[in-house]
């Protein structure tokens, strides 16, 4: 959607889904949710008690001790945003570029949000100096900055924060007493997790910390809404947990019965479950790489994707044979690859980039096939790359962006 503003390219109030995994639903997945339909009693606001110990087995495995008391759940991240700003208060602070639907909610509530600069070495948490610049200022115009969300495993960038640079932004944070709010959603998708060191900010500053997760990033498909969030052991936390209910009951906002049965099972990890997303991540990867590739190969940019089920271009090299097409921000640059892909292709200003900046998040999703079949297919085979569906879906990929390389070049003056 455009904005409102002149000619069409205002702010934008709402942006694209998270990348979904394209696959089919897992059978016992389905069978859990199934046999959960003839439930004619709700799940309780915030989280029956299956679903809520699941999520602390889910957190204890991944060294944060959790009491059932410190869990909430709703359908969905977006939802678990929209209370937890509602009860902070305050200004909110993100990365830029930073997830799409981050910014919209807290906008709904009538707060500022202030985008702040990212390292160069990856997206999703702040450059710790340039938080410390933007707070200060803020406070001298009068705002009141409170919350800081950010993403170790990010969407758009699909880079993983490195321990010490989240550290310096997490102790920027603290110093200017910030709440934050960590978006753990993509933490299960790490490409290579063996040589990928992840760590969440409740790690490091465990009383001031919210973590977020929407299960849609790993253990759900993503038309099953739910998601946890774990909140601080402390005062603060259960005057934040009781507020939190509040806006969620206000809003009537609760996991549906079947979903929070599936959440349940899901969150305790099973075989299947695990082995499902080993087989989702490895394929996904696989994927990323070669549309990393396409995109260095054509003459853009791109970090190296380490997580989640897409890449963050930036064609601003290619600018030139784009202008020549009528591309001249980012807005342009998402109606042209989108018609040329035949799939989404959100521009980098749905993320909080510069409407400019000639950004594109592509996803993987769309390339595994158009059919449950060909999807399935993806999954089982040892090369899924070579799988002509997908290997047709990549050559395309490739041509698209090629023809803009060999515009540039066909446009350079001879030497």
């Amino acid at each position: 959607m455009r904005g409102t503003g002149p000619e069409g390219r205002g702010p934008v109030r709402y942006g694209p889904a998270p990348p979904a995994d394209g696959l089919p639903v897992l059978p016992g997945l389905a069978a859990v949710l199934a046999a959960a339909a003839g439930r004619a009693d709700g799940e309780p606001v915030g989280g029956g008690p299956a679903l809520l110990d699941a999520a602390c087995g889910y957190w204890e495995r991944r060294g944060l001790a959790t009491g059932a008391d410190r869990v909430v759940a709703g359908p969905g991240a977006p939802a678990l945003l929209l209370a937890l700003t509602a009860a902070l208060g305050g200004d909110v602070l993100v990365p830029r570029p930073c997830a799409a639907w981050w910014g919209p909610y807290a906008r709904l509530l009538g707060r500022p949000v202030f985008h702040v600069p990212t390292p160069a070495e990856c997206g999703g948490v702040p450059d710790p100096y340039a938080l410390l610049e933007t707070v200060r200022r803020v406070r001298a115009e009068g705002g009141d900055p409170r919350l800081l969300v950010l993403s170790v495993a990010d969407d758009p960038t699909a880079t993983v924060a490195p321990p010490e640079v989240l550290h310096e932004a997490v102790e920027a944070a603290a110093a200017e007493g910030l709440h934050l709010i960590s978006d753990e959603t993509w933490r299960d998708t790490l490409h290579a997790p063996q040589d990928t060191v992840l760590v969440s900010p409740a790690e490091m500053l465990p009383d001031r910390v919210t973590v977020v997760s929407d299960l849609a990033g790993a253990l759900l498909p993503s038309g099953w809404p739910a998601a946890v969030a774990r909140l601080p052991d402390t005062a603060t936390g259960d005057d934040l947990h009781a507020r939190v209910l509040d806006v969620l009951t206000a809003l009537d906002a609760r996991v549906a019965a079947p979903v929070a049965a599936a959440a349940a099972f899901a969150l305790t990890e099973p075989e299947p479950v695990t082995a499902r997303v080993e087989s989702a991540v490895r394929l996904h990867a696989r994927v990323a790489a070669a549309v990393h590739a396409a995109v260095v190969a054509a003459g853009g940019l791109a970090l190296p994707p380490r997580a989640g089920r897409h890449v963050y271009a930036d064609l601003g090299p290619l600018r030139e044979p784009l202008a020549a097409r009528g591309v001249g921000d980012a807005q342009d640059l998402e109606d042209l690859l989108t018609a040329r892909l035949g799939m989404p292709a959100p521009g980098g200003h749905r993320f909080g980039d510069d409407l400019g900046a000639l950004r594109v998040r592509l996803c993987t999703g769309p390339l595994l096939g158009g059919t449950d079949a060909q999807r399935t297919e993806c999954l089982t085979s040892p090369s899924p790359l070579e799988l002509p569906h997908v290997e047709r879906a990549l050559i395309h990929l490739r041509s698209v962006l090629d023809d803009l390389r060999d515009d540039a070049q066909r446009r350079e003056p001879p030497r």
